[in-house]
């Protein structure tokens, strides 16, 4: 559940309710505390439209990296999606056409759907419907080549779509990935994780035929190297460590060490994947603090169980800030790193063509 009072957060049992429930009132007993069933492992989807009352486009369909709970702001996400399938897309794109007719807009409408597979099935869900610009309309325009927002302004004056020549949809044949850039290293001991409240304070854009380069290079551009080689820490909670596998095996493919604690070390050894165990910070030394002071890790895949400086996740999580070590704490987010990973070491040098060549390329 997501539970918002003053902060929210995302609650996964009892303990973890009562516990927030407790400081919620402290803080502010004179305000209501609101309770939102949270969709755990769904695919969240924004999608930016424009509306003159009579015809509607869809702007951009952008698949989150991020699973749904992590705030749109903070999430890295891609047009076109990457993994939705075609059906999945049509229908997020009637039901947003749905939407806009009913709530009669004129001008811009952002959604949020959610995607979660259930018995086999894509079930799309609504999040929510803001009949207005979102902070990604800019990031759509930069990637479908269309002036979104000035079409707007117009439309909200009296000069419809058609009279426009805004009839047609824009569909990119190559993939433009944004990411959202963090203030962490400007604050000492922080915890990185990211949840329903916005942290980030910028984005960047990167672009290139097909998802995994794109990815990487937004991950440049954000400031995040991505290794060639060298030692990547893999701790994952629950039943991810099992997903991590198949990733894990990759890596190893393209000659790098893996380094975890041992229950995900344990996942991986019987999954036969060689693995170095690292004692955890509360077993001793040497464990991964002595290898980040040691520049002795170039990667880390962290997914929570707990959050807070003063857990060894976080300490852990501050100290990659702390060293400049990227630190990855969703299992998409994970994924993508290894394909991206996989795309530099095919292409070390990502090619290089500015957002008017690559625009030229939609019909």
């Amino acid at each position: 559940y997501v539970l918002g009072g003053r902060a929210m957060q995302i609650c996964y049992n009892d303990e973890m309710i009562k516990t927030y429930m407790l400081k919620a009132v402290h803080v502010s007993p004179d305000h209501p505390i609101l309770i939102d069933k949270f969709l755990q492992d769904a695919i969240e989807v924004d999608v930016d439209t424009i509306s003159d009352g009579e015809t509607t486009l869809v702007g951009g369909v952008m698949e989150h990296i991020e699973e749904a709970g992590i705030h749109s702001g903070d999430s890295a996400c891609a047009i076109p999606p990457f993994s939705l399938s075609a059906r999945t897309i049509e229908e997020i794109k009637q039901a947003a056409y749905a939407l806009a007719k009913q709530l009669e807009v004129r001008g811009l409408m952002n959604i949020q759907f959610a995607v979660k597979q259930e018995e086999g099935k894509e079930l799309v869900y609504v999040l929510e419907v803001n009949p207005r610009a979102s902070r990604t309309v800019p990031f759509v325009c930069k990637a479908t080549g269309q002036y979104l927002a000035k079409a707007a302004a117009k439309v909200m004056v009296g000069t419809s779509l058609k009279e426009q020549g805004l009839t047609k949809e824009v569909w990119p044949t190559f993939t433009s990935v944004k990411e959202s850039v963090f203030p962490f290293s400007r604050f000492s001991g922080v915890d990185i994780i990211l949840g329903p409240e916005m942290l980030s304070t910028g984005e960047v854009m990167g672009i290139d035929a097909q998802f995994p380069m794109a990815y990487a290079k937004s991950q440049i551009a954000a400031g995040s190297q991505i290794p060639a080689t060298g030692k990547i820490f893999i701790s994952m909670s629950g039943d991810y460590k099992h997903a991590m596998i198949e990733p894990a095996r990759r890596l190893r493919e393209l000659g790098f060490t893996i380094l975890a604690t041992a229950g995900t070390a344990r996942v991986f050894k019987e999954a036969g994947i060689e693995t170095e165990v690292l004692k955890k910070i509360q077993e001793g030394r040497p464990n991964l603090l002595d290898y980040m002071v040691n520049d002795d890790v170039h990667y880390i895949f962290n997914t929570p169980t707990t959050k807070g400086k003063q857990t060894d996740e976080g300490k852990i999580r501050a100290a990659a800030v702390a060293h400049g070590i990227p630190c990855v704490t969703t299992l998409p987010g994970c994924f993508a790193v290894v394909k991206a990973i996989e795309a530099l070491n095919h292409d070390p040098i990502p090619k290089v063509k500015s957002i008017q060549e690559w625009l030229k390329e939609i019909k």
